[in-house]
């Protein structure tokens, strides 16, 4: 996945499913940097995580 598309994903009203090491996340925002963005799994967990964007596939 690329920044421009994390930027759309995290201003769209819609339920977008995306995964990272095949596990469902939601995407919190886009760091600074442009190459990582800080994520959760979905569900009841709120831990957060700061993963390459490259590594977001979008379902």
């Amino acid at each position: 996945m690329d920044a421009k598309r994390v930027k759309q994903i995290l201003s769209s009203s819609s339920d977008i499913e995306v995964r990272y090491n095949g596990t469902s996340v939601w995407i919190d925002n886009l760091n600074e940097d442009g190459r990582t963005a800080t994520v959760h799994l979905r569900g009841p967990l709120e831990e957060r995580s700061d993963v390459a964007i490259d590594e977001l596939k979008e379902i």
